[in-house]
């Protein structure tokens, strides 16, 4: 994506306009997902009318807990997170990869699987998401490495359309760990084609990319004036009022430091080794994968599909379960991603959305953990 050069006046979207926006990306060719409720939760789905956006629709979070309110408001992006944002739509749950198939003879034959990846355009991005997206572009796009040519063609076919946030969920922290709440803040890569903040009337939107200004470009806008602006920065504001904090942006050498702290026991005995943490988490992207033959030994598929730190099967190495329980389960998830990712990927692997809080069964806060693990007391020496 190539970015907007400079710096670019924001302009006032009405919302009876917004319906205009959703036209004008399905007539660019992208099918649209937005925010919808389903199930009791708000996802991402495909969307043509701003009729199927959640309005007034709150969700309210707690470890372990989620629930959503209507709170009898005008607003479509009053809620603060999907439970498992973007990464679906890029790095799929489960995908082929190849196929074999045997023909008559018995010569065996590979072939990629059919390419069908569409022009998508996602309204209603988040900042903690877009921080998560950026590490995932790091490590499925290494040049470092060959990248992965089914995440890139459906990145190069990514159109975002991201919201700052205007209200923060209890289990929110990422004004800590350095990625939000605003997504076009300046000190902030901008990743997003167009960015909006919802006020009453409409939205302030600003464009970060090309084709996002070539989107707003045929909704004929005018410029927002002050009184928009402030009140944007106003609801901005309220987002940055957050609850909880990390400890430390870096905490590499304190967490490899504790690898025998007596609370990765106390954890354990809590924690049900279920994933749900990497499931919901933007940036986690371990995978496992198998081949699925025909029972007439005529084709077989090999495939991928999201794995987990957490299942056995992970660590299993030449006959062996390397992290046999929970414990060495649990400390391999949150030091790889507090402390390994700073070697690979020069920062924390955490974008500070609180999901792994949130839909955590036994409710595990991982930042009361954090706080215990990087305290003096109890650290490895006194283990």
């Amino acid at each position: 994506m190539t970015l907007y050069p400079g710096y670019v006046e924001p302009k006032f979207l009405p919302r009876a306009q917004l319906q205009q926006l959703i036209d004008t990306l399905i007539d660019a060719g992208h099918h649209v997902y937005g925010p919808q409720q389903r199930d009791d939760a708000i996802i991402y789905a495909p969307l043509k009318t701003t009729t199927e956006l959640p309005l007034g629709i709150e969700d309210h979070h707690a470890p372990g807990s989620y629930r959503l309110t209507n709170n009898g408001s005008q607003h479509w992006f009053d809620w603060v997170s999907t439970p498992q944002g973007i990464k679906p739509l890029l790095f799929k749950p489960r995908e082929t990869l190849w196929r074999a198939t045997r023909d008559a003879t018995g010569t065996i034959h590979f072939k990629d699987p059919d390419s069908n990846v569409e022009k998508i355009a996602v309204i209603g991005v988040r900042s903690c998401d877009l921080a998560a997206l950026k590490l995932q572009d790091q490590h499925f796009l290494s040049v470092e490495h060959t990248p992965d040519p089914f995440y890139a063609e459906r990145r190069r076919n990514l159109f975002l359309v991201a919201i700052n946030c205007t209200r923060a969920a209890d289990t929110c922290f990422c004004v800590s760990s350095g990625d939000g709440p605003k997504c076009n803040a300046p000190n902030r890569a901008q990743i997003f084609d167009i960015a909006m903040t919802e006020l009453d009337s409409g939205f302030v939107i600003t464009t970060g990319s090309t084709p996002g200004q070539h989107i707003i470009d045929q909704l004929t806008l005018n410029s927002a004036d002050e009184a928009q602006l402030n009140e944007a920065a106003q609801r901005e504001a309220n987002a940055t009022l957050q609850q909880r904090a990390v400890p430390s942006q870096n905490m590499r050498d304190t967490l490899f430091g504790a690898l025998d702290h007596p609370q990765w026991d106390e954890i354990a005995s809590r924690c049900l080794s279920c994933g749900n943490c990497t499931a919901v988490c933007p940036s986690c992207f371990c995978y496992s994968e198998k081949s699925e033959p025909q029972l007439d030994g005529s084709s077989s598929e090999q495939r991928r599909e999201w794995d987990s730190c957490f299942t056995q099967g992970h660590s299993y190495m030449h006959g062996t379960t390397v992290r046999h329980d929970t414990k060495l389960r649990y400390r391999q998830w949150l030091t790889h991603k507090f402390a390994g990712w700073h070697d690979q990927y020069g920062r924390s692997g955490c974008s500070g959305c609180g999901r792994c809080i949130t839909w955590c069964p036994p409710g595990i806060d991982i930042i009361a953990e954090l706080t215990i693990l990087n305290s003096d007391k109890g650290d490895a020496g006194d283990a």
